[in-house]
């Protein structure tokens, strides 16, 4: 399911990415020779994602175990697989205010935009890693149950020293 939303944010935000870069700076005449270029360029960099998760009250840590069992072994697979660079979980440190508040966020570092815009299937590797599939259905379904919210952020980092 979170495959599935993910695929189509990060395809939509490449789409979108694709529009800015051909309405962006470069000179009329050579906008489509600079878009190709700009595209493979960006191809061969890291490209980060952060998924955030608001879980309903009180299911916060239900959520946190249902995510390590069933979803953090998809992606550490797709880590060995080579499609990932890194993942990671961080939890804010102190609380905000409800409608800002998140209690869980991921971080995938994708070995580049392609892969994480690609039309990956993981089902192969969910079946291989949960044979008991009606019990995996279930637990995932409950997993996205508790949630309040989930949102996608494709980030990049900025470079303070570049003109």
């Amino acid at each position: 399911m979170i495959f599935e939303t993910r695929k189509n944010f990060a395809r939509a935000a490449s789409v979108a990415m694709m529009g800015a870069i051909l309405l962006a700076g470069a000179p009329r005449s050579g906008v489509a020779r600079s878009t190709a270029t700009q595209a493979a360029e960006g191809s061969a960099q890291p490209f980060a994602i952060e998924y955030y998760y608001k879980a309903k009250w009180g299911h916060a840590e239900e959520f946190l175990a249902l995510f390590k069992k069933n979803h953090y072994p998809v992606l550490k697979k797709e880590m060995e697989l080579g499609r990932m660079l890194k993942v990671t979980m961080a939890v804010p440190r102190y609380h905000t205010t409800e409608d800002g508040r998140w209690d869980y966020r991921v971080t995938i570092v994708f070995k580049n935009a392609a892969i994480a815009n690609d039309n990956f299937d993981s089902g192969a590797v969910i079946k291989q890693l949960y044979p008991d599939q009606e019990t995996y259905k279930k637990e995932e379904q409950r997993r996205f149950e508790i949630l309040e919210a989930h949102w996608d952020l494709p980030v990049k980092d900025l470079d303070l020293d570049a003109r």
